[in-house]
C-alpha cells in the first residue's frame, strides 16, 4: 500500500473544510432545532405534570364535594324526619282538640236532650195525672172500680 501524503493532506484539508462548513452553516441550525425540540419535550412533560397536579386537585375537590353531598343528604333526611314529626304532632294535637270539642258538644247535646226528655216526661205525667184525676172525678166509683181504672191507666203508661 502506497500512501501518498499529498492525498492524505488533501483529504484532511477537505475533511476540515467540510467540518468547518457544516459547523458554520449546518451545525448551529441543527443544534438550535434540536434544542427547540428538547425544549418542546421538556415543556410538554412540564405541562403533563401540571395537568397531573390539576387532576389530583380536581379529584380531591370532587371527593370533598362528594363527602359534603353525603353530609348534606343526611342533614336533609334528618330535617325531613323532624318536619314530618312536627307535622304529625300538629295533626295529632288538632285531632285531639277536635275529639275533645266533639265530646264536649256531644255531652252538651246529651244534657239538652235529657233536659228536654225530663220536661216532656213531666208534662206527660201531668197530663196523665190530670186525665186520671178527671176520669176518677167523672165516675164516682167504688174502690174496686178505681183500682181497676188505675191498673188500666198504669198499663197504658207502660205500653207507651
Amino acid at each position: 500500500m502506497n500512501i501518498e501524503i499529498s492525498q492524505v493532506i488533501t483529504h484532511i484539508i477537505g475533511f476540515l473544510i467540510t467540518v468547518w462548513l457544516l459547523k458554520r452553516f449546518a451545525w448551529k441550525p441543527l443544534l438550535s432545532m434540536m434544542e427547540e425540540r428538547q425544549q418542546k419535550i421538556k415543556d410538554e412533560f412540564q405541562r403533563i405534570e401540571d395537568e397531573k397536579v390539576r387532576a389530583a386537585q380536581f379529584k380531591a375537590e370532587y371527593e370533598e364535594k362528594l363527602k359534603n353531598i353525603e353530609t348534606e343528604r343526611r342533614q336533609k333526611i334528618i330535617e325531613a324526619v323532624n318536619e314530618a314529626n312536627k307535622v304529625a304532632s300538629e295533626i295529632k294535637a288538632g285531632a285531639q282538640e277536635e275529639a275533645h270539642a266533639l265530646v264536649t258538644r256531644t255531652a252538651e247535646q246529651l244534657e239538652r236532650d235529657v233536659s228536654k226528655a225530663k220536661v216532656q216526661l213531666k208534662e206527660d205525667m201531668i197530663n196523665i195525672t190530670l186525665a186520671a184525676a178527671e176520669k176518677i172525678l167523672r165516675e164516682k166509683l167504688d174502690e174496686k172500680k178505681e183500682r181497676q181504672l188505675i191498673d188500666q191507666f198504669i198499663g197504658n203508661i207502660e205500653k207507651a
